[in-house]
Parts: C-alpha cells; sequence; structure tokens
C-alpha cells in the first residue's frame, strides 16, 4: 500500500505564515505539520511508501524536510514529487496531483491519500484494517455537528452499511452535519478511474469531487474519524491544534 499526502497548495488565507513556508511544514506543537500526519498512520503496517506531491515553489523546502526529518515518528520511505506548477493560476489540482504521482511513480497498489494540512488526534490504525478488508473506496467521515460549519465541506448522507448514498461539496442548504474529509482509500483496480475522470476533462481541484463522479458507479464505503479533526485553514485553527497537540504530548 501506498501513502500519497497532498500538499501542493499556497495556502494564501494564512499569509504572511505560509508566503515563503509551505504550510504542512508549519509547527505544531514543535514539530512540523506533516510529521504529525505522518505520525497517525504510521501504525498501518501495509504501507510501505510514502510520496508528498508540492509545487515548483515549496519543492526545496520539502525536499530538506524529506532529508532531516525524525523518522522515530514514521520509518516509511518518503519521495518528493514535485508538480512544477507555480501558483493558484497554473496549479494542477488536488485530483491532478493525485494522478500525476501515481502516472510518474508508476503506482499500481492500493493507495491511501490525505491531505498534508489534516490533523488527527487519534491514531489511523483501524482506518487501515477497515480499508485492507472492504477493498473498496473509503472515505473518512467526520461529524462537524454544526449546518453552518458542514456547509463549508463536502457533505455525506449514508445508509446503515455505512455506505455513500450522497455527496454534496459545500451546499448552501446542507442536508446533514456528516462531512467528508481528505482521507480516502482507493484499492489498485480503482486506479485506472482516476486517469479517467482526468482526460474526461472534470474538475481536477477538490478531491471530493472525485468521490462525488465515483459513488455513483461503484460501492463507495465510510469510516467515521474518532477523537478530534483538524483542518488547518486559518490562523485561528493553527493555533488550536497547536495548543492541544502541545497539551497532548506533555
Amino acid at each position: 500500500m501506498k501513502l500519497i499526502i497532498l500538499a501542493a497548495g499556497y495556502a494564501t488565507r494564512l499569509y504572511p505564515l505560509t508566503l515563503n513556508k509551505p504550510k504542512p511544514l508549519l509547527p505544531i506543537a514543535g514539530k512540523p505539520m506533516i510529521d504529525h500526519v505522518l505520525k497517525s498512520l504510521a501504525s498501518i503496517n501495509a504501507i510501505d511508501h510514502g510520496y508528498v506531491v508540492t509545487n515548483e515553489k515549496f519543492a526545496g523546502y520539502f525536499d530538506e524536510w524529506a532529508i532531516n526529518r525524525d523518522k522515530s515518528e514514521s520509518t516509511v520511505p518518503v519521495t518528493v514529487v514535485n508538480d512544477h506548477s507555480t501558483n493558484d493560476s497554473n496549479k494542477l489540482g488536488a485530483i491532478g496531483d493525485l494522478s500525476l504521482v501515481i502516472n510518474k511513480e508508476e503506482i499500481d497498489d492500493d493507495v491511501i491519500v490525505v491531505a498534508g494540512d489534516n490533523l488527527f488526534s487519534d491514531d489511523l490504525i483501524d482506518y487501515g484494517m477497515y480499508c485492507e478488508k472492504v477493498k473498496a473506496p473509503v472515505i473518512g467521515v467526520y461529524d462537524v455537528k454544526d449546518l453552518k460549519e458542514s456547509a463549508k465541506y463536502g457533505v455525506v448522507e449514508i445508509n446503515s452499511e455505512g455506505d455513500l448514498i450522497t455527496f454534496e461539496e459545500k451546499p448552501t442548504k446542507p442536508k446533514s452535519t456528516l462531512i467528508g474529509i481528505a482521507l480516502y482509500h482507493y484499492p489498485r483496480k480503482v486506479l485506472p478511474l482516476i486517469e479517467q475522470y482526468i482526460k474526461e476533462g472534470n474538475n481536477p481541484d477538490q478531491p471530493g469531487r472525485l468521490i462525488q463522479w465515483l459513488y455513483p458507479q461503484m460501492t463507495v464505503s465510510t469510516w467515521s474519524v474518532p477523537g478530534k479533526w483538524y483542518d488547518i485553514g486559518s490562523k485561528e485553527t493553527l493555533e488550536e491544534a497547536d495548543f492541544i497537540f502541545s497539551k497532548k504530548n506533555n
């Protein structure tokens, strides 16, 4: 199984913090954010290689991090992939970046995909076990418990078996407070469909759009993320996560 970390955004909402530093390398509890992402997934023994996809502006920063990173949190080897975009106007988008890594690195394996700015308070070992068990696409879901908050994300509905029955990206009138987050499992057999999605000219940006396209064609399962989940999109959430993780480590 391979891990792909999406880290090619420019995080303009966090300027000036991210003007000359990629968001996933901002410190949380004294360590780069991405180290916490890797730690959450380190217990999934099936993962044998990780890929961090980034852009031309920040590739050097991630190369330096990959050489010097703290391997006590995760011993999985990591390769940095440069998508060669230079700004928001020519970026490939999250799904475009996913397709790039799969093709460039000739990946022919099950894949877990996670955004480099998604933090989890709990270990994700059960997620890995569930993905291996169901052998289907799996999206992590999280209850934000507020309809106004859920409107910022991809809102999902699931059936009694936990399979996806609706997915709506940033709806004006959300049907629930349950959202899909940037934590995905794609079995090897699904990888050609990612290429098809891109070739058909579908929106390559928000990663949830791929799930939105997939679930009418096949069963897409869901997995409820335990504990607290943080989407680091503002200085406030960055500060909150830093406080919580610092307290947790003391």
